[in-house]
């Protein structure tokens, strides 16, 4: 576990220790003007954490799809390094599920929120429970680490080199042929579709069902006779990056 990641050419990795979020370390080289490609990390013996940071040159609102491409680059990640059995999906709010337990999460915060302006920065973030925290009272029984699922002999070193690698290879994909590679990828592992869900909406809570994900990746609700959509950039963590 004190092996350092190796990277892709093009990303350079940056770790932290002790009790330092990367998130929140990479929001704030970010706001310095650190180096787009640069993973911040963070891996102890309960859980990996890293944080991506962007310099997209388009509006937020596609910009946020590298959210949905660091969830893809995850799950393809640790499919491919746990055993067979091991079922990963995603949920569009950020979640990651295995076994159909929450097991992590993703999350991502941006230079401003104005989904028309492009952002100067992006930031998104992954955390990963590697081994039950017994000190802090342990997971409830929606809740799961990588141990708990058969995953104890996935190197947290590995995995998030691993992450770094699928999560290039989408956002190439992304850039070269458009969003209907990610699209249907990320389909194929979402959590909830076609399922009736509660979500916030401008400030309401609105039930519906899911009914999948538009061209920019918002949410698809279908509430009676309407569709309403919840545009990605609604899940930023701008003003709570904790």
């Amino acid at each position: 576990m004190t092996t350092e990641p190796i990277f892709p050419p093009l990303l350079k990795g940056q770790a932290v220790t002790g009790k330092i979020d990367p998130f929140e370390k990479a929001v704030s080289l970010a706001t310095l003007g650190c180096d787009a490609g640069t993973i911040v990390y963070n891996i102890r013996q309960q859980y990996m954490r890293a944080a991506f940071i962007f310099a997209p040159e388009i509006t937020l609102e596609k910009a946020c799809a590298m959210m949905i491409a660091c969830g893809v680059g995850y799950s393809n990640a640790l499919g491919a390094l746990a055993p067979p059995e091991v079922a990963v999906h995603l949920d569009w709010h950020g979640d990651i599920l295995v076994n159909g337990a929450t097991c992590g999460g993703i999350k991502m915060a941006a230079s401003h929120s104005d989904p028309a302006a492009m952002p100067e920065w992006l930031v998104v973030g992954l955390t990963v429970p590697l081994f039950p925290a017994d000190d802090e009272g342990g997971f409830t029984p929606n809740q799961t680490t990588l141990f708990q699922e058969g995953c104890a002999e996935v190197d947290p070193v590995t995995l998030i080199e691993s992450w770094a690698r699928h999560t290039l290879v989408w956002i190439n994909r992304w850039d070269d042929e458009g969003p209907a590679p990610l699209h249907a990828e990320w389909r194929s592992k979402a959590h909830d579709m076609g399922e009736e869900i509660s979500t916030a909406l401008q400030g309401t809570e609105i039930k519906g069902t899911f009914l999948g994900i538009d061209e920019d990746f918002g949410m698809l609700i279908r509430t009676g006779e309407a569709t309403q959509v919840k545009p990605i950039s609604a899940l930023l963590r701008n003003g709570d990056i904790s």
